[in-house]
This record gives C-alpha cells, sequence and structure tokens, in this order.
C-alpha cells in the first residue's frame, strides 16, 4: 500500500501589524507620569487590527531618542505616537510641528541642560508631525474628550524625541510609517487643570484609532492667535 504523503504543517498566523506608543519616565518633583501610565495601560492592546506596544522612554536628552530608534527597529511599527506631560494644558494636545532645538529650561533626569543645541546637527528647522491632527481633533471632541491643536511641543526632551521620531521617518527605511507628538494634562492631584487617567487613555485609543483609519486629514480651523 502506498503510504500518504505528510499532512503539511498549518501557516502561522501573520503576526499582527503593531503600533508604538511610548511615554516618559518622571521627571524634576512631578511624580508619577501620566504619559508613561497611559502607554503602559495601552500595551499589548488591539486597536484598528493593530497590536499596542507600549513603552517608556528616559527623560533624558539623546538617550531618549537611541531607546525610541532602538523601538522602531525592533517593532517595525506601523504608526508611532509618542507622548509626553504638559503640566497646565487642559486638554490632549495634538502637536503640529517638532523643531530642531534644544534649550532646556531645567535638567534633564541625567543633569543635561542643552542650551541652543539641534537636536541632530545639519537637519530641516522643522518637521510637520504626519498624523491627522485635525481628524484625531475632530474625533476625540465627539467623545466629549477636550484636545487642541498645539503649536508648540516646547524645546525640552519631549520635542527633542519628536523631532528625533520626525528626521527617523523621514528615512528611506520608514517611508510610509506615520508619527507625531501628543501632549496629556496633569494627574488629579498634580495641578490645575487635570484629566483622570482613564480619561486619558481612553482618549488615546480614539486618537490611535483615527489615525490609523483615516489617511487624509481633514481641513477644519484649529491654529492659535498667539
Amino acid at each position: 500500500m502506498a503510504s500518504r504523503p505528510p499532512t503539511p504543517a498549518p501557516e502561522a498566523p501573520a503576526p499582527r501589524p503593531t503600533v508604538l506608543v511610548t511615554g516618559f519616565e518622571p521627571f524634576g518633583a512631578g511624580g508619577d507620569n501620566p504619559s508613561a501610565l497611559a502607554a503602559l495601560a495601552l500595551n499589548d492592546s488591539d486597536i484598528a487590527g493593530h497590536r499596542v506596544v507600549g513603552a517608556v522612554l528616559p527623560t533624558v536628552f539623546g538617550a531618549s531618542r537611541a531607546v525610541l530608534e532602538d523601538l522602531v527597529a525592533r517593532h517595525r511599527p506601523a504608526l508611532v505616537v509618542c507622548c509626553g506631560l504638559a503640566g497646565g494644558r487642559a486638554a490632549i494636545s495634538l502637536e503640529r510641528i517638532a523643531i530642531n532645538v534644544d534649550d532646556a529650561r531645567i535638567a534633564d533626569n541625567a543633569g543635561a541642560q542643552p542650551v541652543d543645541l539641534p537636536v541632530v546637527a545639519g537637519a530641516p528647522a522643522a518637521y510637520f508631525s504626519t498624523l491627522p491632527i485635525k481628524a484625531m481633533l475632530q474625533s476625540l471632541r465627539s467623545a466629549g474628550i477636550a484636545a487642541e491643536v498645539s503649536q508648540t511641543a516646547g524645546t525640552f526632551v519631549c520635542n527633542h524625541v519628536f523631532y528625533g521620531l520626525m528626521h527617523l521617518l523621514a528615512q528611506p527605511g520608514c517611508r510610509g510609517v506615520r508619527g507625531g507628538l501628543v501632549h496629556v494634562p496633569w494627574l488629579p492631584g498634580q495641578g490645575e487643570p487635570a484629566m483622570p487617567l482613564e480619561t486619558t487613555v481612553a482618549g488615546l485609543r480614539i486618537a490611535l484609532a483615527c489615525a490609523l483609519t483615516v489617511r487624509k486629514d481633514l481641513r477644519i480651523a484649529a491654529g492659535a492667535l498667539d
């Protein structure tokens, strides 16, 4: 009797595409950093068919970019959203532009305090976010979550990472990957105005779903007078 051919092994399911969401470790005397707590809360969740990789970056010039670049190389995400804390803001802030300057009013967690130095020497003066920030704004407000488009990400480590991310994504090996920076408010008890962590996490989930499903941004007013 002829032997039967072996049954082929079932093909392994294709890995889900990933979304990288980062926050920052605490800095100064602020206690918990809500950006890190939110990123970790979203870790390994599913949004629009993508697995979220949540990670925490050091609040340190240079080292933060190195960790981010390693995460991008390791996970090859379709989308990268870096989150940071902007104490004193009342809404989730969708940052429009990253500028090529480090100008630290306070020292980072390693004691460095660069003044008027480029993030990347010889690189462009600025990069725009490639996230659909106006559509994200509308989605957040429609869900009753306070949101705004911000015209400045500051000149501390948040902007440093934002600029470094956009410079990385502009390179040939990352073409097609979109990214940007989102600032979140203080937690209740850290200062006013504040936003509960569950609201911040829900808002980021909505923003990420929008960014993954909207390819062409809306054209609605969200500018500033000053």
